[in-house]
């Protein structure tokens, strides 16, 4: 994309870059109203049946998913136009989600201006090697990002890892107002399981609870990864690398059906939100249909971002994600021609 359409891009996307105050104040209503009472009536079907409590476990895990988008949205401070009621957002999701506001701000922020830039890989994103890298790491190394890019291990482990472990603690450096406000959420998130737990019983608290939390934090991982994993995606070294081109075609289209779409805040327009992390939830959908310069985007669906859970390395020489069979496949391709050859 040249340096002129680029312009043209962020002079067509400023107007959408400002908060819509009624329409804020809707999506909290048509988020929260749901996701309490689903979690209502899930808790009362106890009564009748534990199978009965998932049919509103799973659609109410859907709507954390969605408060979620909101807590990003006030991170960024794009969805009201007050910074101080952006931060009260913040902090209030925090504790539904289980994400310290502050802290994930910070690495969100670092994601956001990094992203795609191999040279500043670690902060905010999912671990990604190259494939020189990989060749040239150690067993353990080797065996530890295995490990770590195995489906069960990033989306069954790694949300509870995440939740409870990484979420829970402060990052080294952080400032003195990101580590109170991280201690805070956490006394508020023991103070608010505790109340339940005494109101309805630690059990039923348990059966409800954790199954939303869990669901929903695997959901949320699994569209950051997508978002970011598939074949062709950008990747360049610090000298070559550019914020427009990392976000337009570094960050996917998720093209979900439309109800999917509605409930997960239209984060599925990933390259219009890197492009601009100020435009707000609401506004992605129509940044992009406004703009022909987006229609280039790389698209992603449901069935090609099943696809994607193969891509395991960064394949600089091809620019490309490969899988570890492919990487075997070169392997064993090059031995045989060494062999030949001698």
């Amino acid at each position: 994309m040249t340096r002129e359409k680029q312009l043209k891009l962020r002079k067509s996307i400023a107007p959408y870059e400002k908060a819509d105050t009624k329409t804020s104040v809707r999506q909290l209503v048509n988020t929260f109203i749901p996701f309490f009472l689903l979690w209502y009536i899930a808790y009362e079907s106890l009564a009748i049946s534990y199978l009965l409590s998932l049919l509103f476990i799973v659609p109410a895990a859907s709507f954390l998913v969605r408060i979620f988008i909101l807590f990003h949205d006030a991170c960024h401070n794009s969805f009201f136009k007050n910074k101080h009621a952006n931060n009260v957002l913040g902090n209030i999701t925090g504790v539904l989600t289980l994400f310290p506001f502050r802290q994930w701000r910070h690495s969100h922020n670092v994601h956001h201006a990094t992203s795609s830039n191999l040279n500043k890989r670690g902060v905010g994103d999912i671990w990604v090697m190259t494939v020189e890298e990989y060749q040239k790491a150690s067993g353990w190394q080797r065996a530890a990002y295995r490990m770590y890019r195995n489906p069960f291990v990033m989306f069954v482990l790694g949300p509870l890892y995440l939740l409870f472990v990484t979420n829970r603690m402060n990052r080294k450096g952080a400032r003195m107002n990101e580590r109170m406000n991280t201690y805070l959420l956490n006394l508020s998130i023991i103070a608010l399981y505790g109340m339940m737990c005494w109101l309805i019983g630690w059990q039923a608290f348990i059966m409800i609870q954790g199954p939303i939390v869990f669901i929903a934090a695997s959901l949320g991982i699994w569209l950051f990864y997508i978002q970011h994993h598939f074949e062709d995606t950008y990747f360049e070294k610090e000298e070559d690398w550019d914020f427009v081109k990392a976000a337009v075609e570094g960050s996917s289209f998720y093209k979900l059906p439309k109800w999917i779409q509605w409930l997960t805040g239209n984060i599925g327009y990933h390259h219009v939100h890197h492009l601009s992390p100020k435009v707000p939830n609401y506004y992605l959908e129509t940044v992009h249909e406004k703009n022909d310069e987006l229609n280039s985007v790389p698209v992603v669906t449901i069935h090609s971002s099943f696809i994607a859970l193969k891509y395991r390395l960064w394949d600089e020489k091809n620019k490309r994600f490969i899988s570890f069979h492919e990487l075997n496949k070169i392997q064993l391709g090059r031995k045989f021609v060494q062999k030949a050859i001698d």
